[in-house]
């Protein structure tokens, strides 16, 4: 029962309709508890030949009257319980889904997409259960227990009703460790079922890749024994919970053997009258239902338990990044002094970044070069505040990036990573993303900029085609370009471009890094690239090696250096002279 302590707040919140919802519960049940004893009047008046005609319809009228009362209370009770349920759920998804925003890549790692996604589906709906049917079979079980043992001692006989419950402890003992099991094995259900999530989610987006490596038959045979795996948790819920109705129907069965025997010889001596007994047996048989329900409620509250307990597991997690107390929320400006002196990712030992330093005055252009695993995604990272735990400082213009709000920052970066994420929208809609009100004609301009309005224009529906996920339904190089006009279209003061020219051939790259010259000569910019085409027009560029800066210089005076920038500028000048078939 403590779930429903920690859900206090909600309940507290929503009392009005809770209490309304109940007290329409407990009058059906006294409703309901009034309708044997009218059977039982019945019954008497027929054995002693008293009953009348208009006696009869007198109270079918009255019983019938009831019905029509239960049904308006049930109605008004549903309403206010259900749809009140409805509401718990929506305030934990958007506290899980405002939750997810706001943490930092460290979480990210921790937790896998599928998973996630299964927290916001099933784990919600098993909570708002609890405050769903959870309430009403609390509630009714309760008031139809209490009622129904009242009219048993009260108004048939309190011998016999003794008689009857004394096998009752032996099923509550029973249902106490059925549901420790039931505890148990859903929270493992639920997590198989988000490993299997986040499986269905990684093929589908991998789709391709499967395809073309020919790893379907090897997928499947993954996701069916992860498939398995979730029948197999579940099927340990399913007997637990498939023992909750015979354990109680078993007991109430032998209650009811003792009513018949005991009630049997009660009438014969006299103590009580056949119409009685009736009314007796038929609150037996109501007694079936609180006992039913409170195997049910159990149910619930096991699972909405596990799946709380899951779902706070994961609000405790707490974003690395934070906020300073006082943030500096005018745009970023001035120059870039980048001083690390170290930097090693959360949860690994290995240096990422040793002694890089660097001034970038505004207006100007960045080059940054080396092999993979360099370091150069490291330093855009730390750039755009995906770690703070590092040992040096950065700061724009003499203020360290830290005091920016985080919407400051983030707002005045443009960046467009190596893995280009596109939206399942149009391509307009995905162009002006960070920038919604931004019109037809802003967005063809920064299109033309990123040499990609010719590609758009020449699809079916223009800029209204729609991408499919993840941008589907495009190349690489038209993926690339509309991800940098969507970057661009803020006219950010830093512009990060992470190896993000590597799907465009050499004469598009040529113009793309031209417009941007020409448009963003107040603004700074960072190219990383693997080509050396695309940072050598830079006005500074640094050579990465293992996390440290080997070479600085501009274009000539790297290649005046005789290290690797000039072996890996004239490698790739004989690979395009090869290509291009040995014509200069």
């Amino acid at each position: 029962m403590d779930i429903f302590s920690r859900l206090s707040w909600f309940f507290k919140q929503e009392k009005r309709a809770y209490i309304l919802g109940a007290s329409m519960l407990i009058l059906v049940g006294l409703l309901a508890g009034i309708v044997p004893m009218i059977i039982a009047r019945v019954i008497d008046e027929m054995t002693n030949g008293t009953l009348t005609y208009s006696a009869l319809l007198f109270w079918v009228a009255v019983v019938a009257g009831i019905s029509l009362l239960q049904y308006a209370m049930r109605y008004v009770w549903r309403t206010n319980i259900f749809g009140t349920s409805a509401k718990l759920e929506k305030i934990l998804r958007q506290r899980l889904f405002n939750h997810f925003t706001k943490m930092d890549s460290v979480f990210y790692q921790k937790y896998r997409t599928g998973d996630l996604m299964a927290h916001a589906t099933n784990d919600l709906g098993s909570i708002r259960m609890v405050a769903g049917g959870g309430i009403l079979t609390m509630v009714d079980s309760l008031t139809q227990g209490i009622i129904t043992l009242f009219m048993m001692f009260w108004a048939v006989d309190w011998q016999l009703s003794l008689m009857v419950i004394i096998p009752l402890p032996v099923l509550a003992i029973a249902i106490r460790f059925i549901g420790k099991k039931m505890h148990f094995h859903f929270r493992r259900a639920q997590e198989a079922f988000s490993s299997l999530n986040d499986k269905v989610q990684e093929s589908v987006t991998g789709i391709k890749v499967i395809k073309t490596f020919g790893e379907e038959e090897l997928d499947t045979i993954d996701f069916n024994k992860m498939t398995a795996n979730v029948v197999k948790k579940n099927q340990s819920v399913y007997f637990y919970d498939a023992l909750f109705r015979p354990a109680i129907q078993t007991i109430m069965g032998i209650c009811t053997v003792i009513g018949l025997f005991y009630g049997g010889f009660l009438v014969l001596e006299g103590q009580i009258t056949v119409g009685l007994l009736v009314a007796f047996l038929n609150y037996i048989t109501r007694m079936s239902w609180p006992m039913v329900a409170i195997g049910r409620l159990l149910n619930i509250i096991e699972r909405g338990s596990a799946s709380y307990d899951r779902i706070m597991d994961i609000l405790k997690e707490e974003s690395n990044i934070l906020e300073a107390e006082n943030p500096v929320t005018t745009p970023i400006d001035g120059d870039i002094q980048f001083e690390i002196d170290s930097f090693t990712y959360p949860q690994t030992s290995e240096v990422m970044l040793k002694n890089v330093k660097f001034t970038l005055p505004q207006g100007n252009t960045l080059g940054v070069v080396g092999k993979t695993g360099s370091g150069k995604t490291s330093i855009f990272k730390l750039l755009m505040r995906d770690y703070d735990q590092y040992q040096g400082r950065i700061s724009f213009n003499g203020v360290d990036m830290k005091v920016y709000s985080l919407d400051t920052l983030l707002g005045s970066i443009g960046y467009v990573p190596q893995d280009n994420f596109l939206f399942s929208t149009t391509v307009r809609d995905n162009i002006r993303f960070g920038n919604p009100s931004a019109s037809q004609e802003i967005v063809e301009e920064v299109a033309r900029l990123t040499s990609v309005h010719e590609d758009i224009i020449g699809f079916p529906e223009g800029y209204d085609t729609m991408v499919g996920e993840r941008g589907v339904a495009l190349s690489g190089g038209q993926k690339q370009r509309i991800s940098m006009a969507r970057a661009i279209i803020n006219s950010p003061s830093l512009l990060i471009l992470d190896d993000s020219l590597s799907a465009v051939d050499a004469k598009t790259e040529e113009a793309i890094l031209e417009g941007i010259k020409t448009n963003r000569q107040d603004k700074t910019t960072i190219i990383s690239a693997h080509r050396i085409s695309s940072v050598m027009h830079a006005d500074e560029i640094i050579v990465l090696d293992n996390g440290e800066i080997i070479e600085r210089g501009t274009h000539y005076e790297l290649l005046e250096q005789n290290g690797w920038y000039k072996q890996m500028y004239e490698k790739q000048q004989l690979e395009a002279l090869l290509e291009g078939g040995g014509e200069q």
